[in-house]
């Protein structure tokens, strides 16, 4: 099968690859779309991720597809059943980064692996291997991982109804929030790039700022005279938290999501005189994975708000792909890796 393999150089290829054997509580996983992160995979080519990496690897952690074979032991998914969050597994010379841009991968029915008294760690991690709904279209499925991830964080921040709430950040991610807050009825301000605030303002946000402005608390304290509730960073740029941190109410909230600068992050709690919280439990996946569903049923998420479902790209021309998003001319690519 064909896979898109990051190698010891940083460099992105399509190669050949062999398919994944399939283990007794696995299914084969035809894989139908992928699409790119801006952050995690570009990290990862310029080897920047914490994580330690085997190379050279498969590449991509936003894919779905459709099962064409069942594992012996496999009892929670059959035939047909479109899956979340897959990819093909590692080999003696072959690493994944996730694994979800090739042609094949491996689901865990974790479910059967559970009732069985499976050690947990063998199978923990693939709960985000769910089933999503026929009457979901298969280009939507890879933005299902995007929102998930965010709802979870969202709500675990335990947002009041109604909250003002600033997210500071200009990509998918940050978009994504601006969904969840808009849902939850809060008004809400985003502090990014200019080329792409008219998004956060069709998506529902109050107001939108350049993120080069000099004076950014004061249109800030314009659009929230009483005060903010609840600080998102989608980028990881303490600066957008510390400019902001004068308006942060008695005992406001803010959750540094983005991972650009994780080791020199710094939030300086002598910009405010009140007490607040910094939310550092991270997300858990599939937790949100029905309410994301019925939200796409409402129409409430949309996936051509983030990428181009009518023209996605084929495998092979995954690289163009990434030099695209260096570009920012979108916030994600649609691959189609058939």
């Amino acid at each position: 099968m064909k896979a898109a393999v990051l190698d010891t150089e940083g460099r992105l290829s399509v190669q050949e690859v062999d398919l994944p054997v399939i283990p007794e509580y696995g299914v084969l996983v035809r894989i139908e779309y992928g699409s790119t992160c801006a952050g995690t995979d570009a990290r990862l080519m310029r080897k920047e991720h914490p994580n330690p990496v085997f190379y050279p690897s498969v590449l991509g952690h936003e894919s779905t597809g459709v099962v064409v074979e069942l594992g012996q032991k496999v009892r929670n998914y059959k035939i047909g059943d479109r899956i979340s969050r897959v990819g093909t597994i590692p080999n003696e010379t072959l690493g994944v980064c996730w694994g979800g841009f090739a042609q094949y991968g491996i689901a865990l029915d974790w479910q059967a692996m559970e009732e069985d008294g499976i050690d947990q760690s063998l199978w923990f991690k693939n709960r985000v291997n769910k089933v999503i709904p026929p009457d979901i279209d298969p280009k939507d499925g890879p933005m299902i991982i995007t929102w998930r991830e965010t709802l979870s964080y969202f709500n675990r921040l335990k947002v009041r109804k109604g909250a003002n709430v600033l997210i500071a950040g200009s990509g998918a991610n940050s978009l994504a929030f601006v969904n969840h807050a808009i849902y939850n009825e809060d008004r809400v301000i985003v502090i990014g790039s200019p080329s792409r605030n008219r998004d956060a303002l069709k998506a529902g946000a109050i107001a939108a700022i350049d993120y080069h402005a000099e004076n950014i608390n004061d249109l800030l304290q314009e659009h929230f005279p009483d005060g903010i509730d609840v600080i998102i960073d989608g980028v990881g740029n303490s600066d957008n938290v510390n400019n902001a941190l004068s308006l942060i109410n008695e005992g406001g909230t803010v959750g540094v999501y983005g991972w650009n600068d994780r080791k020199g992050y710094g939030i300086n709690p002598f910009r405010t005189t009140r007490n607040f919280n910094v939310y550092c439990a991270g997300y858990d996946e599939p937790e949100t994975h029905e309410e994301v569903i019925r939200r796409i049923r409402e129409g409430k998420l949309k996936a051509e708000d983030f990428y181009d479902k009518e023209h996605p790209l084929p495998l092979d021309n995954i690289m163009e792909a990434y030099e695209r998003l260096k570009k920012r001319e979108a916030y994600k690519f649609l691959i189609d890796m058939q």
